[in-house]
């Protein structure tokens, strides 16, 4: 199964993405993509840390989480990848950031029996951004968003803490 979590920034997608993880039989991974670039983030990534069972195993994907995915694929009976907004990001720094997409959306079209929840951020709600930069990161972030809910069997939508299924 499939399972994409959208929201905005401290919505609580996160932890409702770990629910799931931690309520999965074993064996179970959660792959990090966030790279800690500031202190306050490098503090957010912490904090994650010790919100987590020390008992599960962690991979930290950087651009290549369709290759971290494929090695884990039929290994682990759930998967948490937390999350797509910071891998896209990653991605954006490389020469073809699309190839690293086209990877990861081949990985999920032959995903398998075993569940994987994707986190991601739903920024497309907020104002147009001011910069062109920004602009063209909102509208791969959605086209991504899109592909990767086209492909999943469940996906949700958390505000506040509440989670709303959409599919």
């Amino acid at each position: 199964m499939i399972a994409l979590i959208l929201g905005g920034e401290k919505s609580g997608k996160s932890d409702f993405a770990l629910e799931h993880l931690l309520a999965a039989p074993e064996p179970r991974l959660f792959v990090a993509t966030g790279k800690a670039l500031d202190p306050a983030f490098r503090a957010q990534i912490q904090r994650h840390r010790q919100e987590r069972p020390t008992d599960i195993p962690v991979a930290e994907a950087g651009a290549d989480l369709a290759g971290v995915l494929s090695a884990a694929k039929g290994r682990y009976a759930c998967v948490l990848v937390d999350a797509l907004d910071f891998w896209l990001f990653a991605c954006r720094q490389s020469p073809d950031p699309d190839s690293h997409v086209r990877a990861l959306l081949a990985c999920l079209d032959s995903w398998g029996e075993s569940d994987i929840f994707l986190v991601s951020a739903e920024i497309g709600l907020g104002p147009i951004a001011a910069t062109s930069e920004t602009r063209a990161f909102v509208r791969a972030l959605g086209e991504l968003n899109r592909a990767v809910a086209k492909r999943a069997d469940k996906a949700w939508l958390v505000a506040a803490g509440l989670p709303l299924q959409l599919k």
